[in-house]
């Protein structure tokens, strides 16, 4: 009577009378991004597709999908907890249900644990979503709207990421751009300061000038010399001694601008050197910017996540739970087992008092 009987007949009236009908939603749903197959023949045979699965953007739909976010909002526009607290719905089943004295945010999202479930499959990546209510239309609207917050999740790590692509590669163009801008302007400085525009290119132009001015002045002395074997006293003398002299002067400055001293182009050409190579580097570095720049655009438009629907949210026709008949085949072998353990027991209580 108490360990088959009672038990048995108790199961039989709740699930036949008592206990509620539940109602469960399915969907089906897969988280992916695009992905450019391989150039190569046998990486787009192996690749065979132009999407990839993106595993980890499915888990975390998952745990938002059963997270207190979730509740929260479907309580606010849903009103969940009215939702799950009807009249008509079971006292074993109704919120709070046998915690009557706990109505806390915490016991309803224990208790919607209980009502919603997703389920990976590793191989396909698809994802199964069920929720479980006591009205059709409530149970597919939860679902429905599950999915809708599923997609915005997804929608909103799309726009994060690609700004947080986008602005470290913008952050990259304006260093690079700083650094060409102070490039430039301690090249012009110099320039302005030393005053001095190319020292390579004015060095050039002065050692012209100064083998002109050589090649004068081995003219004027071979002419000095031919005057002296001549006419020792010719009034000329004077004039081309004062000739070659200036020359000599000439050729005295143009060696000073040239030599590495205090002023000189020498001097100034190795600094200039390095404020051009610095300029290059700082002009090839912004272009190498904008080039990664325009790549960040680009990838952060072909990275998307997309929550594709398989299989929408349907509406119940039927109550799938609870499972009356085995509810109460179970309730029956477990009492049926109670029984055997209990009825050894006393026998062997028995046996040891006789």
């Amino acid at each position: 009577m108490l360990c088959v009987l009672l038990p048995t007949s108790a199961a039989a009236i709740y699930f036949g009378l008592v206990a509620s009908d539940v109602y469960i939603s399915e969907s089906r749903f897969l988280v992916r991004s695009p992905q450019r197959p391989s150039q190569g023949g046998l990486g787009a045979l192996l690749q065979g597709t132009v999407f990839s699965r993106s595993q980890d953007d499915t888990y975390s739909v998952h745990d938002f999908v059963r997270s207190r976010d979730a509740l929260r909002e479907l309580d606010e526009r849903l009103g969940l907890r009215a939702m799950y607290s009807a009249e008509p719905i079971d006292f074993f089943n109704r919120f709070p249900g046998l915690e009557a004295w706990d109505r806390s945010f915490e016991a309803l999202f224990r208790h919607y644990l209980r009502h919603v479930s997703v389920e990976y499959d590793a191989a396909s990546s698809i994802s199964v979503l069920k929720v479980r209510a006591y009205r059709p239309e409530d149970a597919r609207q939860v679902n429905e709207m599950l999915l809708n917050m599923g997609e915005r999740l997804v929608n909103n790590t799309n726009i994060q990421s690609r700004q947080d692509l986008i602005n470290v590669a913008q952050q990259e163009v304006k260093v690079a751009e700083d650094r060409a801008k102070e490039a430039a302007i301690a090249l012009a400085a110099f320039r302005s300061n030393r005053g001095v525009f190319d020292p390579d290119r004015q060095g050039a132009i002065q050692l012209q000038a100064a083998a002109r001015l050589r090649e004068e002045l081995l003219t004027a002395e071979s002419q000095l010399d031919q005057v002296r074997r001549v006419s020792p006293r010719n009034p000329q003398l004077g004039g081309l001694e004062a000739r070659v002299q200036s020359i000599k002067i000439a050729i005295e400055k143009e060696n000073a601008l040239l030599l590495a001293s205090a002023g000189g182009l020498s001097s100034k050409s190795p600094v200039f050197d390095k404020l051009v190579l610095e300029r290059a580097f700082a002009d090839r570095q912004v272009a190498t910017a904008l080039a990664a720049l325009d790549s960040a655009r680009s990838e952060a438009t072909r990275k998307q996540l997309y929550l594709e629907r398989l299989v929408m949210p349907n509406l119940p026709d039927s109550a799938l739970e609870p499972r009356r008949i085995r509810g109460v085949a179970t309730t029956l072998i477990f009492g049926l087992m109670l029984w055997g353990i209990v009825s050894l027991a006393i026998a062997s209580v028995r046996e040891h008092s006789d």
